[in-house]
């Protein structure tokens, strides 16, 4: 077997972000080295949190925690999403038994240039919330970020409604700023996951269930925390979009992507963020015409299509193959 693919994650640990990294926590081709927590659907507190429950859960201390952005490069404080990530971002799971004190909400960012030097060439840099964080890391520490391997991030919407506004999607939204900042100064093409196909990555309640029969016949703790969740989000979802026949995992789709690269159809296209305000307001912008001449922006590849037979068997097999460490 090749060696595991060395990932930084960056996230806000909602519902979705915690199946994705739980799927690397059993995948056998994904290894996190790192946690970057951050604002997003939940404050950065709740999401330190979150991460001090999966190491509770998992047993799994050794990797290094990194205290990421509080609010974003807007100046406009954070909308958090109770109704669709619940209080703590695990839907109905509580958090009232664990325990936060002053001293573990760091601020230790500067702590991601050891951990890229340390995989320099070979580090992979998962995003799958605001990209506050992110963008601060392109504007701070660019010669190091050129150390970085590949980019993945879960965001925009380009040729679909966003799901926060009928033109933005909620990461590009949380801080257009920052997303701006990220697609002008990345040092190589940045892997998009957006709305477009993450849209479609439904995990149907069959599914979850046939999941769970799983993880409680094997007394497996760790994985029987994702119905509680997806239920939950799936709850939110009907009620929003009453047609829909499950819970798109947008973040477990792009964590599947960086998996395995060639899985998913990309295209190259000059990219830009509306950071103007009004109802363009983080809006993603890709000059997709045909023609020869387009306008002069960063090329990025934006996922365009995927095999949804081919996600749901690699999921459900990599999320019943029991922990890779």
């Amino acid at each position: 077997m090749t060696d595991k693919k060395k990932v930084l994650v960056i996230s806000d640990f909602g519902i979705d972000d915690i199946v994705a990294v739980l799927y690397a926590y059993y995948s056998d081709t994904i290894e996190i080295v790192g946690i970057v927590s951050d604002y997003g659907n939940v404050s950065k507190a709740s999401a330190l949190k979150n991460v001090k429950y999966l190491q509770s859960i998992t047993g799994i201390t050794d990797i290094p925690v990194i205290g990421g952005a509080v609010s974003a490069l807007t100046g406009i404080q954070p909308q958090f999403f109770p109704d669709i990530h619940g209080i703590d971002g695990l839907g109905p799971i509580s958090l009232d038994d664990i325990e936060l004190d002053n001293s573990e909400i760091s601020e230790n960012f500067y702590e991601i240039n050891s951990l890229i030097d340390k995989y320099a060439g070979e580090l992979y840099i998962y995003s799958a919330g605001r990209l506050t964080s992110l963008a601060t890391a392109f504007v701070l520490y660019p010669e190091t970020m050129k150390k970085v391997k590949e980019f993945y991030v879960m965001g925009g919407a380009f040729h679909v409604p966003g799901n926060v506004t009928p033109t933005a999607e909620a990461n590009f939204y949380g801080d257009p700023y920052a997303a701006n900042i990220l697609i002008q100064l990345a040092p190589k093409q940045i892997h998009l996951i957006p709305l477009d196909v993450t849209m479609y990555a439904l995990l149907t309640p069959a599914m979850i269930d046939h999941l769970h029969e799983f993880y409680l016949k094997s007394n497996d703790k760790v994985g029987q925390i994702i119905k509680p969740m997806v239920d939950y989000y799936y709850e939110f979802y009907k009620k929003t979009y009453p047609d829909i026949s499950g819970s798109p995992l947008h973040d477990l789709l792009a964590m599947w992507a960086l998996a395995d690269g060639d899985k998913m159809m990309f295209e190259e296209v000059p990219i830009r963020v509306a950071t103007n305000t009004g109802w363009t307001f983080g809006q993603s912008i890709g000059d997709f015409r045909q023609s020869k001449e387009k306008e002069n922006w960063q090329i990025h590849k934006i996922a365009k299509q995927f095999n949804y037979r081919q996600f749901i068997t690699e999921v459900f097999e990599t999320l019943k193959s029991g922990p890779s460490r």
